[in-house]
């Protein structure tokens, strides 16, 4: 390969480049995988350069020459561990207000006053602590909406028939 074939190359994959946020799903000490919170694309590192399982990061990944099924990250803008826990606390009255406007089995998201997000389910009153459980649970889908939302902190508050989940900076 010749230098015009290589930076040919490399200007390919400056034009694939993907900057975006992400979750760590997996990772070892060979590779790692990438799930992009915004669009769902999965990415494969060829190599891990110090990522952990369920690190979110904002990062700039291209795909590696010649066949673009793996990828390398270029810069990694910033990390951050999300902690997702149920809390002991009742729902704030904002979301108990939201629930009580909302029939069984409904969601409700919206933004928070300031950063992060809410979301209310109305759950049947004696499936309410499966209902938290499930939720804790599934750690994949929590930790992609708080890194879509820009949050650090998971809260899941409960009361009979309400489950508030709470994204938080």
């Amino acid at each position: 390969m010749d230098e015009s074939d290589a930076s040919d190359e490399q200007a390919d994959t400056d034009d694939e480049a993907v900057t975006g946020t992400f979750l760590v799903t997996h990772a070892d000490e060979e590779s790692a995988v990438l799930r992009d919170a915004d669009t769902g694309q999965v990415h494969t590192l060829s190599e891990n350069p110090g990522l952990d399982a369920e690190t979110v990061i904002e990062a700039t990944v291209t795909p590696e020459p010649p066949m673009g099924v793996t990828y390398d990250v270029r810069e990694v803008a910033e990390r951050r561990e999300v902690a997702v826990r149920a809390s002991g606390e009742t729902p704030t009255t904002q979301a108990r207000e939201i629930a009580a406007e909302q029939s069984v089995g409904e969601v409700t998201r919206q933004e928070r006053a300031g950063d992060g997000e809410l979301h209310v389910l109305t759950v049947p009153d004696d499936r309410t602590e499966v209902a938290v459980d499930d939720v804790v649970n599934d750690r994949e889908t929590r930790l992609l909406q708080a890194a879509r939302a820009g949050a650090s902190h998971v809260e899941v508050r409960s009361e009979e028939g309400v489950v508030s989940v709470r994204y938080l900076p």
